[in-house]
């Protein structure tokens, strides 16, 4: 019997630095993604999330979900720096996770040289096309 294209949730089952991003995506431990990415103490994830999309705790719910292992969240908000709500900040604080907001380049050049100090670090990167 013959099987269909069976659609998985996009997982890359572990840390890596970011290589290279732009033209809508990403590049990182050998692969390419094309769109927003959440790089998480799981592994790093798809993240249908766009430049224009609110910033509240449902578009964060993942990160949220696995606070324990995170202290510093770099959430990279596109080519200009968006502040955070205070309704996602207080989210985020009452899960134990300092969010810092910047835009999407300073956000991965954080978060390489926090990965290498091996801090408890995540990221939330909106996909850049430039």
């Amino acid at each position: 019997m013959a099987r269909g294209i069976e659609i998985r949730e996009q997982h890359f089952p572990g840390k890596a630095p970011i290589d290279a991003y732009g033209n809508g995506g990403f590049r990182f431990a050998d692969m390419s993604h094309r769109g927003s990415l959440l790089l998480l103490p799981s592994g790093i994830y798809g993240w249908d999330f766009s430049a224009g999309d609110p910033l509240n705790a449902e578009a964060f719910a993942r990160v949220i979900a696995e606070a324990q292992g995170i202290e510093v969240l770099l959430v990279g908000t596109g080519d200009n720096m968006r502040p955070l709500p205070a309704e996602l900040k207080a989210a985020l604080r009452a899960a134990g996770i300092s969010a810092d907001p910047m835009n999407t380049g300073a956000a991965v050049r954080t978060y390489n040289i926090m990965l290498v100090e091996e801090r408890a670090v995540a990221a939330a990167l909106v996909a850049v096309e430039q």
